[in-house]
């Protein structure tokens, strides 16, 4: 599988990373988490990313392939109370240690290569006392780099405050703001850059079912933005939508979930056919411009 140099961290990371926050809520065990997870790893990757709020994602992951702990990079996340099992406020300095004290032990691991606020204001970010949390952390030995995961004002505040080496945000043919907002900022700092829901969901392959507000503002916008590739192109359109996203420029790696093995591997093929050409790239990206609405931010 391709690897793209993520930033200026020295790693090397798979152009398909695997994002875990579906098989915590899934009542999956380590077994079956096993089979998938080794299957990718076998195949060539090497990003996993999770999260304390995403149910027993953590302990799965541990479970399964901790004892392959340097065959991958370890992305998580920390920023939530109640949602994580915590009867704390979110962003509360101490409860950001102890989830990073939690996920180490649950991920099986001494270090976590990458830890990213998840979803954390700008105003607490000028703050700094998160930040600080991962500075500390990481003099510690328990992080490597420290990130942050959002959309919108707060993402382009993280990317050019110099805080942060890792950057997860939003990038899909539904949500582009990143591409000129947030991107050419993390270029020039050298921040490497994950894509998540790099697919919006794939919400055009299960019309009318609406899982989340989510999902249904992807509908509405694909609806509005109505790809040609989408009427003549229809088994295609998967395909087309993931390669769109690892031609963003400073997309390093784009993040998809699934439990389902043979997922895992359609979609590993589908790379093998390499980035979007340059005409089809650019005809998405004309489309977004004339149809999108000024106020569709990044989704995060």
């Amino acid at each position: 599988m391709e690897r793209r140099d993520y930033g200026n961290t020295g790693m090397s990371v798979s152009a398909l990373g695997f994002g875990a926050a579906e098989i915590g809520f899934i009542g999956a065990d380590a077994k079956a988490i096993e089979r998938l997870l080794g299957s990718a790893l076998d195949a060539g990757l090497n990003l996993i990313d999770t999260g304390e709020c995403y149910g027993d994602s953590e302990a799965l992951i541990g479970e399964a392939v901790g004892h392959r702990r340097s065959e991958y990079f370890l992305f998580t996340k920390c920023g939530h109370g109640k949602v994580a099992g915590y009867d704390r406020p979110d962003w509360e300095p101490a409860l950001l240690e102890e989830t990073i004290d939690r996920s180490l032990r649950r991920l099986r691991t001494d270090c976590l290569d990458v830890v990213h606020l998840h979803n954390c204001s700008e105003e607490l970010l000028r703050q700094g006392d998160v930040i600080d949390v991962l500075l500390r952390a990481r003099e510690k030995g328990k992080i490597r780099f420290l990130g942050y995961s959002g959309d919108h004002f707060a993402a382009l505040y993280a990317a050019t405050c110099g805080a942060f080496q890792s950057l997860q945000t939003s990038v899909s043919i539904a949500d582009q703001e990143a591409i000129e907002l947030t991107l050419p900022e993390a270029r020039k700092r050298g921040i490497g850059v994950v894509a998540k829901r790099p697919i919006a969901n794939a919400v055009w392959t299960a019309p009318g079912k609406v899982e989340n507000e989510r999902h249904r503002e992807y509908a509405e916008r694909l609806g509005k933005l109505d790809y040609d590739f989408f009427r003549e192109r229809p088994e295609e359109a998967i395909g087309i939508a993931l390669r769109f996203t690892l031609s963003v420029p400073g997309v390093h790696s784009a993040i998809v979930g699934t439990a389902k093995p043979g997922r895992w591997e359609e979609n590993a093929k589908i790379l093998a056919n390499g980035p979007l050409e340059i005409e089809e790239y650019e005809a998405i990206r004309t489309v977004w411009r004339e149809r999108a609405e000024a106020g569709w931010r990044g989704l995060g």
